[in-house]
């Protein structure tokens, strides 16, 4: 059955019957937040089906982001599943929301649709959306569709910076990051840029491998309770590998009126890209984009205790300078200059 065939009404219907499967009322245990203390997700007073959405909030800061995927732009139907593509949509979006120090809530969907789409697709989409956000605590409340040549998806996601005991900061932001700080990053670099290499290519790996950094590309998780642990233990700065470490961080360099040093020695890229990109590793990690961790700067002693405190990996990656240009100087096992080529991804340069 096509979108077309059904019209949006019944598509809003069936779309709103999908997200109903779905228990708000048990987000709060799915949250994530460090020591098991999630507060209550907030009742939904009105969801899908009134000109908008409805929840109380009390006193925390309010958090909000928005981003879009467009069809054939930032996913390919060629290699993506419909509901792979419903994951990242709104794993990207908890990914902002996780760089603040935040837990995210509530999230809006404007869908572009084609009217020849499957409806199942659609359904598929939603589920996708679905499986981060049960895993996250977030209520799917609402959002629009509209006729559209290709597909394209935005998602508007809100969160709170809840308070947390020993936290310095309501907020961790980019311009957060002092000369002498650490620079470290959770999980691995260049899986995501690997992985899309081996699906736009078709390249034949070992079937682990292949799974790893399929997973990596297309079901990135973002870094929401390790956040709350960086802000509880004292860190100011952080944010999300996006574009690519080099772009990210030369962001926050600027935010900050800093520079930084990072060594491609201490880069941590996985085995299974070392594997399969031996000549390319080191430039998939720092400009590869899309991996969805959590970088952040902070004194070495807040390091230790995130690192002790998190399940993920956390790899010290440099330091934070005296450079108020904002420069970012990539050193070689010799502790020389690394000239890099490649800075990240930017939709609107002609080359990467």
């Amino acid at each position: 059955m096509k979108v077309a065939d059904v019209g949006e009404f019944r598509l809003i219907e069936l779309v709103a019957q999908t997200i109903r499967e779905f228990n708000p009322a048990d987000l709060s245990a799915h949250a994530g937040a460090p020591g098991g203390a999630v507060p209550f997700l907030p009742a939904v007073l009105v969801g899908i089906g009134d000109d908008t959405a409805a929840w109380q909030v009390e006193s925390p800061v309010q958090l909000a982001t928005t981003d879009t995927l467009v069809q054939d732009v930032h996913f390919s139907l060629a290699f993506a599943t419909w509901r792979e593509i419903g994951w990242k949509s709104l794993a990207v979006n908890l990914s902002d929301i996780a760089a603040m120090g935040g837990l995210p809530r509530y999230a809006l969907v404007t869908l572009g649709l084609p009217g020849d789409l499957e409806v199942d697709d659609v359904v598929d989409l939603y589920r996708g959306m679905l499986d981060v956000a049960w895993r996250f605590g977030v209520a799917v409340v609402g959002g629009d569709m509209v006729r559209a040549r290709e597909v394209f998806l935005t998602v508007a996601l809100t969160g709170e910076a809840v308070p947390l005991p020993g936290s310095r900061t309501d907020l961790l932001l980019r311009s957060g990051a002092k000369p002498g700080d650490q620079l470290a990053i959770t999980g691995f670099l260049g899986s995501s840029a690997a992985g899309l290499k081996v699906l736009s290519t078709g390249r034949r790996i070992e079937a682990e491998g292949a799974a790893g950094l399929r997973e990596a590309h297309l079901r990135p998780v973002p870094r929401v309770r390790e956040g709350l642990v960086v802000r509880r233990e004292g860190g100011l700065s952080a944010m999300d590998i996006s574009d690519g470490l080099l772009a990210d961080l030369a962001k926050m360099c600027a935010a900050s009126g800093a520079g930084a040093n990072i060594a491609v020695d201490r880069l941590p890229i996985h085995p299974f890209v070392a594997a399969c990109f031996p000549a390319e590793a080191e430039t998939l990690a720092l400009s590869g984009g899309e991996d969805y961790e959590l970088l952040f700067a902070a004194p070495a002693d807040v390091v230790a205790r995130v690192r002790a405190a998190v399940e993920v990996p956390v790899s010290v990656i440099g330091e934070v300078t005296e450079d108020k240009t904002g420069g970012v100087r990539v050193l070689d096992r010799h502790g020389q200059v690394v000239q890099q080529r490649q800075h990240g991804w930017d939709h609107f340069r002609r080359e990467r």
